[in-house]
Formats: C-alpha cells, structure tokens, sequence
C-alpha cells in the first residue's frame, strides 16, 4: 500500500513541480501611475469647517495632524474631508496615513489623508494567534505556523507573479494549490501513509473543484468584470489578464483551505479508529469514517457558505434593496459568480470525504 501510495504521489509531485518551472513569472509589469510615497501622522485636532474659504456650508471637518515621517516630519499639516457618509471619522489621537504626490511639501493639496496607521493592531493580533496556535499545538502548532508563512510565500512570490506576467490564472492556481498543499501537510503532519493520503483525496477534489468550476463558469457566462477586475485590468493597461480564469482561480485557492481541514480530519479518524480497534478491516473502517464524515461535511459546507457570504456581505445588501426581483439579484454577475464559488466548492467538499475515507480505510487495515 506505501508503494501504491508513493506511484500515485510521486508524477503528481513531479507534475507539480514542472508546472511551477514552466509558470514561473517573468517580468511584472510596472503600472505607469503618478509616484506616491506614504506618509504618517497623529490627528491633534478636529473640528467642523467650510468646504470652500468663507462660504459658511460647514460641509468639512478640519483635520490637523502632526507629521511623524515625510518631508513635514515635526510640523503640523490642515486636511479638509467632506462630511460625506461615506467618508470615515476622525478623531483626536487616531494614527493616519496620508499619500504625498511629490509636490511641494508644504502645500497641503500635496497630500491625501487616506487611512489609518493599523500595523500596531494587526501585529498585536497576529502574535496572539501565533501564541495560541502554538500553546495547544506545541511543536505541531509551530510547524503550522512555519506551513502558512510558506503558504503567502508561494502566493506573492510565485501565484501573483505568475498571474501579472501573463499566465494562465487557473493553470497558476491548480499549480500553486498543488505546491501549498503538498508543502503544508507534509511540514505539519509528517512523512506518513496518513498524510500521504489526505493529499490524494485533496488532489481528486481539487482537480473536481476545477473541472465543475469551469464547466459552469461558461455555461452561466460568467464574465468576471466586477469593478474590482476592471480597474486592475485599467491599471496594467495592455497586460492580458483572463477575468475568468481569475474567478476560477479564486475559486480554487478558496477551496484549498476547507479541503486540507475535511482531508486531514477523515484520514485522522480513520487512522484513530484502527488504532483502537485493529481487527476492523477496511469496510468497517470506511463505514465508520463516514458516519463521521457525514457530520463533518455537514459543518463544513455550511462553514464554506458563511464565509463567501461575509466575504460578499456589502455586495449582497446593495443587491438586496436594488430594484428587482430575487431572481434577478441571485442571477447577477457578481452574486452568480459566488454562487458558483460556492456550490462547486461545496462538491469538491462532499467528493473528498468517500475518497480521502476510502484510501485511509485501505492503508489503515494493512498496517
């Protein structure tokens, strides 16, 4: 069975591998837009202003802040924001960003108040997850934590590249999954017969995943125009980028994560199983994964559900008191298109709990 499992694996390795030599990203274009350099400041004042000098409307908010880096470091700079609904509020003490066009650094139509200064907040969070991740899975924990750091190394070092150079959105994605996965469950859970077969389950689902995405992707003619596509397609000017191919990549990379939890879960019960009773053999082994594969695809797909519908939550409220019916809203491009992501995420899902639990229960019973 390890050599069945090593025949298998190995040309989907070595295929992996060739596809990441022939993908590899050239040259990124470089977008021709007006230079910028980020600037930062503390907000000393607020208070209520006019738009235009002397016009009395009050429509503004006067911002003061204090310039912390930049060509005005140490001195005071005087932003007017409109007091729009869609403009964010301000406050004493809030740390912001501004973008500053290269001008004259002392006029201040040279700068743009933007954003907010949110490193602080997100390195404070992401050493909590790190501290939690590795307390309850000590040194596998760490190894998970070495995993995703390797993950967002393959994506902008090889995923994003590739894409931006030219390549194939979905030929990039099927690769850099593949490389992920193979990357991630091996450091985290080992060198094993039960490692080696979560890959395989992941590998039968996500080439699933693909082949349903594709076919329905055409067949409801989705374009992938959304406004975000578009102006990346405005930024990069003469640079070909596949729309749909990028929702089919999105699709597949979204997949990956919720694939590698089902996997990896069914291939542990089924091992635990044989382990406490070894005189099952492969039916029962398979009967009783399923009874917990069952349950957890259940929680699974709904899992996948809730988080393309977050992810998609401003979207759906727009929609939702526009003009027309629910058929209408549910048909749109932008609704459609998370539709499928879902729907063909969610087969890949129930595809690999019969696979990944059958090639566990064949190994696990001839161990």
């Amino acid at each position: 069975m390890r050599n069945l499992l090593v025949a298998l694996l190995i040309p989907c390795a070595l295929a992996t591998l060739a596809g990441v030599a022939l993908l590899w990203p050239g040259d990124v274009p470089t977008p021709d837009l007006p230079p910028t350099q980020q600037v930062r400041g503390d907000i000393t004042a607020v208070a209520v202003a006019d738009c235009s000098p002397g016009s009395g409307d009050g429509a503004c908010t006067g911002v003061t802040i204090a310039m912390t880096d930049g060509p005005r470091a140490g001195r005071d700079l005087v932003q007017l924001v409109p007091n729009e609904p869609s403009s964010p509020r301000f406050a004493v003490g809030d740390p912001v960003t501004l973008a500053w066009s290269g001008g004259d650094p002392d006029s201040a139509g040279s700068y743009q108040l933007n954003d907010f200064q949110r490193a602080p907040a997100l390195i404070w969070l992401a050493a909590a997850f790190a501290l939690a991740v590795v307390l309850l899975g000590r040194l596998r924990g760490f190894a998970a934590l070495v995993s995703l750091l390797l993950t967002f190394a393959i994506l902008l070092w090889f995923v994003l590249p590739a894409i931006l150079s030219g390549g194939s959105p979905l030929a990039v994605a099927v690769t850099g999954a593949c490389l992920i996965m193979f990357v991630v469950l091996y450091l985290t859970h080992g060198f094993s017969a039960r490692t080696s077969c979560a890959v395989l389950g992941t590998l039968v689902s996500l080439a699933l995943i693909g082949v349903i995405g594709y076919g329905f992707t055409a067949a409801a003619r989705l374009t992938g125009l959304d406004d975000t596509t578009a102006n990346l397609i405005g930024t990069l000017g003469g640079v070909p980028i596949d729309p749909r191919g990028l929702v089919l990549a999105g699709l597949v990379i979204g997949a990956l994560g919720a694939l590698d939890d089902v996997t990896v879960t069914q291939a542990s019960a089924v091992w635990e199983l044989g382990a406490a009773n070894p005189d099952l053999g492969a039916r029962e082994l398979f009967s009783a994964g399923m009874r917990i594969g069952r349950d957890h695809v259940a929680s699974a797909v709904n899992t996948l559900v809730l988080a393309y519908a977050g992810a998609a939550l401003p979207l759906m409220l727009l929609f939702s008191v526009a003009a027309g019916g629910v058929s209408d809203v549910l048909t749109s491009q932008d609704v459609a298109t998370e539709i499928v992501r879902t729907l063909a995420g969610s087969i890949g899902l129930v595809a690999a709990v019969p696979v990944t639990t059958g090639l566990a229960a064949l190994v696990a019973a001839r161990r």
